[in-house]
């Protein structure tokens, strides 16, 4: 991960607001709809009222690398595509075990200071074509950066990079509505099933997130759920069990992805997620019927392998957050020709 040096945030106009009495200002982005009157900032520590106007800080960029969308992770995307990830401060998440929280959580934690530079999107799209690659935001929450996405859209579209978000999917219906149309693909974090268990892990409600995922399916976003195996919420069998019905009930295509819990933040006293967990959570989501179950790598190369629903063939074997072998044939198993269900090729 690349940061620029610690500085001040340069604020731009930001969309998904409307004004209120006495100079105050309404933000839509997120279901938290912050209030903002003159001078104060949201939640999210990026989204303020400054004069009356609503303005954000993440037209940014803290992070701008390359790496694997097999990383992201998606693993029914374009395997083998390399991705330019990028990343600005801020998160309408209190995750407590949040491997990025030197980033995500600033506004909240005093020691966490603004490492953004201004993006230019011309440079960043051209970065990407040179490469072959995506674009992908993700470490922090993307759905705050929906000004940035629109304006990389705007050039990248036409030029047939696709742009994909690793997100919470903490949004309002609105805002989902409006970054839909110029998003190829998302991968939502469902990180628990009950409310309770999930607010107090990341200081929001459960329903918008779920709401989310359906939403984003119905306007033809390609969507992957990831699920960190946090102790005391996901890490509970009953919890994933609860999770992967969900999911089957929406769609048993839908790739769900059990990601190994690292103790870190508040959390960095918990014990990481042993490899049965895991072994159990994948067992678990296909007995509730979904077909493609992955783990990145406690599991080795089958916790990551794709195989036929129907036949049973090997159809992609990956790396550690890399493509080894697809053997998809115009998106279906080349033995039984059943369609696989992704994007496979641009």
């Amino acid at each position: 991960m690349t940061r620029a040096d610690t500085r001040d945030p340069v604020w731009t106009q930001a969309i998904l607001g409307s004004p209120g009495p006495d100079g105050s200002v309404q933000c839509e982005l997120c279901p938290f709809r912050c209030a903002l009157p003159r001078g104060r900032t949201g939640n999210c520590g990026v989204r303020r009222n400054e004069g009356g106007r609503l303005v954000t800080a993440t037209r940014a960029i803290s992070v701008a690398h390359l790496d694997a969308i097999e990383r992201k992770p998606f693993f029914h995307v374009l395997p083998g595509t390399q991705v330019l990830t990028l990343a600005a401060p801020g998160c309408t998440f209190r995750c407590t075990y949040c491997v990025n929280h030197r980033l995500s959580q600033y506004g909240r934690e005093d020691d966490v200071g603004w490492t953004a530079e201004p993006a230019v999107p011309a440079d960043l799209v051209a970065r990407a074509r040179s490469a072959g690659a995506a674009i992908g935001l993700s470490y922090t929450e993307p759905g705050l950066a929906p000004e940035l996405t629109l304006a990389l859209a705007e050039l990248a579209l036409p030029l047939g990079i696709p742009l994909l978000w690793k997100t919470n999917g903490f949004l309002t219906p609105a805002a989902i509505d409006l970054m839909a149309p110029v998003l190829t693909a998302v991968n939502v974090d469902i990180k628990a099933i009950d409310d309770v268990a999930h607010r107090r892990l990341t200081g929001a409600s459960l329903g918008p997130v779920l709401d989310a995922v359906e939403r984003f399916r119905a306007a033809g976003v390609w969507v992957e759920v990831s699920t960190p195996l946090v102790p005391g919420t996901a890490a509970d069998p009953d919890q994933l069990r609860m999770i992967a019905a969900r999911l089957a009930a929406i769609d048993p295509d839908l790739p769900w992805h059990l990601l190994r819990f690292t103790p870190d933040f508040r959390l960095a006293d918990a014990p990481p997620t042993s490899p049965a967990a895991l072994e159990t959570g994948v067992a678990l989501g296909h007995e509730a019927g979904l077909r493609f179950v992955y783990v990145e790598r406690a599991l080795g190369p089958g916790g990551r392998r794709t195989t036929c629903p129907v036949c049973g063939a090997t159809l992609v074997e990956r790396d550690i957050w890399a493509l080894n072998r697809s053997a998809i044939s115009d998106g279906a198993c080349p033995v039984c020709r059943t369609p696989i269900p992704g994007i496979w090729s641009r």
